[in-house]
This record gives C-alpha cells, sequence and structure tokens, in this order.
C-alpha cells in the first residue's frame, strides 16, 4: 500500500463533518450495533459507531479505504 501524506491525512481530520450524509453499513446486522459510513471528498470515508455518533469518526484516505474493502471481502478482517 503507498505511503499516505500526513499532510493529506492531516486535511483528511481537518473536514467538517457536519454535512456528510452518513449511511449504515451494508453489513451491519438489525441489533443496533452498526457502523455508520460517509463518503468525503476524494474517494476518502469516515466511519462511526452509530450508538455513539458524537465520538470522533475514523477517517480512511482513498487508499486506505481500498485497502480496507479488499481485506473485508477476502475476509481477512
Amino acid at each position: 500500500m503507498p505511503q499516505v501524506n500526513d499532510d493529506h491525512k492531516a486535511e483528511l481530520y481537518a473536514f467538517d463533518l457536519s454535512t456528510v450524509n452518513w449511511r449504515k453499513a451494508s453489513a451491519s446486522a438489525g441489533e443496533n450495533n452498526c457502523v455508520e459510513v460517509a463518503r468525503l471528498p476524494g474517494g476518502s470515508r469516515a466511519i462511526r459507531d452509530s450508538k455513539n455518533p458524537g465520538l470522533e469518526p475514523l477517517r480512511f484516505t482513498a487508499s486506505e479505504w481500498a485497502a480496507f474493502h479488499i481485506g473485508m471481502v477476502a475476509g481477512e478482517l
């Protein structure tokens, strides 16, 4: 996986999430233990726990998100 530029990561965490559209992850079950995902500019993503939306969401660059998604589909995580 390519190295993540620290400046790019800082910009990603500085992005205001107050206007993003959160959606439940398609793999979330019905027990309200859901992960919510928001699309960010440049293919980046933010994820949060639906039970604790006030906690700071995790943010992934497009390449980090792609690697995470590939690992999930392959059953590595």
